[in-house]
């Protein structure tokens, strides 16, 4: 009996934290946000949320939204490409005129600056621990604003090799990582330093996204997955080897607990950095969609931009502990052996033939119920994207985002034999049913 009510109450938590998370769409019909292509979001001090689109910018304060194109005529209809808070102020790259600074009263525009160095299409900015602002700039290298003299760095005059900048970060050592269309640069003040495809094991040159953790960890984003690389090893994250639901790294965001969130073009993920992963695929909470923007506020919301969708914002989301992932392993164990392996002699339950794939480093297990029309797959792993295989080998039905000992819905399914394919971090896995 003891055993029982602890099963539920695991069960009972882990139900509770579902449902406490909430997703939330804001776009161009029922709000007051700009554009639905977003390309920049962040919060200031005051828990306020700025977006940048290709529309413009707005801010979303206690449930309203500002068009600042009210304010800064040059913003109407403005491609906003980044957007960061430094203090009191908001740094703003543009298309087309460069850098914008808007301390809250006073707009800033360095004009002249944008002519002589043709700072147009501003990718991305940081500031460092001097204060010091790095700009990155497509098609034209890297420039450094120190509050008075600019500078710049390009192939022509630097050992920066490629003049397509597209993120930018400042690790613990005050050094600037730059990420590029041609691979990964380090900057320490003396000289650039070059990781690519050729002299490292980054699995791609064009690498959208970049961010550094609290234990100095790069983690970049790239057109071939995720790299992990702590100073002298590398790993890498595909659709291959893990539950990362893209291989296209559009943007990573850190959150107040160290996890990292992923924004790809298959859906955005969670990951603790070690082997908790979870994820939100297109189709399942979130559209089928290229997620290009991913932000965490100061109220630990996450904020993620699409390229036709609109903003989602995703409140109340606590990733399980391990603790929590292992109890319920316990349970599950806990109900197996209680009953019979047979799923024909368990009441309520009728026909099918079932098989199973063992290893040694994933098991699964299918039980099927006809008589409710659903399917129960045990396995090791947390979460699975499960494929449905008919008689023929055709893919006929895809789970992206499988919850160990969850039901899936097969009464519409049917009858013949199916292969299911399971696939976790640990493996993809086969085992077989058939629907009578």
């Amino acid at each position: 009996m003891a055993k029982c009510i602890s099963i539920l109450a695991v069960l009972s938590l882990l139900a509770c934290s579902s449902w406490a998370q909430k997703w939330t769409n804001y776009n161009t019909k029922n709000s007051g946000l700009l554009g639905n292509y977003i390309l920049a979001v962040t919060s200031d001090r005051r828990g306020c949320i700025w977006v940048g689109s290709t529309q413009g910018l707005n801010k979303f304060e206690d449930g309203k939204w500002t068009d600042y194109a009210e304010y800064n005529d040059k913003l109407k209809d403005q491609v906003i490409n980044c957007l960061v808070v430094e203090g009191n102020t908001l740094w703003i790259g543009t298309d087309d005129y460069g850098v914008i600074e808007f301390n809250g009263n006073r707009w800033f525009e360095h004009a002249e600056e944008t002519r002589r160095l043709n700072m147009k299409f501003i990718r991305d900015i940081v500031v460092d621990h001097a204060g010091v602002k790095w700009i990155g700039v497509t098609l034209n290298g890297l420039v450094q604003y120190d509050g008075i003299n600019w500078y710049r760095y390009t192939p022509k005059d630097s050992d920066l090799a490629s003049d397509f900048v597209m993120k930018l970060a400042i690790d613990n050592r005050d050094r600037k990582w730059i990420t590029t269309n041609d691979g990964v640069f380090v900057y320490d003040g003396r000289k650039f330093t070059a990781y690519n495809t050729k002299n490292s094991k980054l699995p791609h040159n064009i690498c959208p996204s970049l961010a550094i953790d609290k234990n100095n960890v790069k983690w970049i984003g790239t057109m071939q997955g995720l790299c992990r690389f702590d100073g002298e090893n590398w790993k890498t994250y595909d659709i291959d080897n893990s539950v990362i639901p893209g291989n296209q790294i559009n943007d990573l965001a850190l959150d107040a607990e160290g996890h990292l969130w992923i924004a790809t073009d298959g859906g955005v993920a969670v990951f603790d950095g070690d082997n908790r992963w979870d994820t939100f695929r297109g189709g399942d909470a979130l559209p089928k969609t290229n997620f290009m923007k991913v932000a965490v506020d100061r109220s630990g919301n996450i904020w993620v931009g699409t390229e036709d969708r609109g903003l989602f914002c995703l409140s109340g989301y606590h990733m399980p502990e391990p603790a929590t992932i292992n109890d319920l392993a316990q349970a599950e164990s806990d109900l197996d052996n209680s009953q019979t392996n047979d799923p024909s002699k368990v009441k309520g339950q009728k026909s099918t033939t079932a098989s199973e794939s063992l290893d040694t480093e994933e098991r699964i297990k299918l039980t099927p119920n006809l008589e409710e029309g659903t399917l129960v797959i045990s396995m090791n792993a947390a979460e699975a994207e499960v494929t449905f295989l008919n008689a023929k080998g055709e893919k006929v039905r895809t789970v992206p985002r499988y919850v160990r000992g969850s039901k899936i819905n097969i009464s519409k399914m049917r009858k013949g034999s199916y292969t299911v394919k399971v696939k976790t971090p640990n493996g993809t896995r086969s085992a077989k049913f058939t629907l009578k």
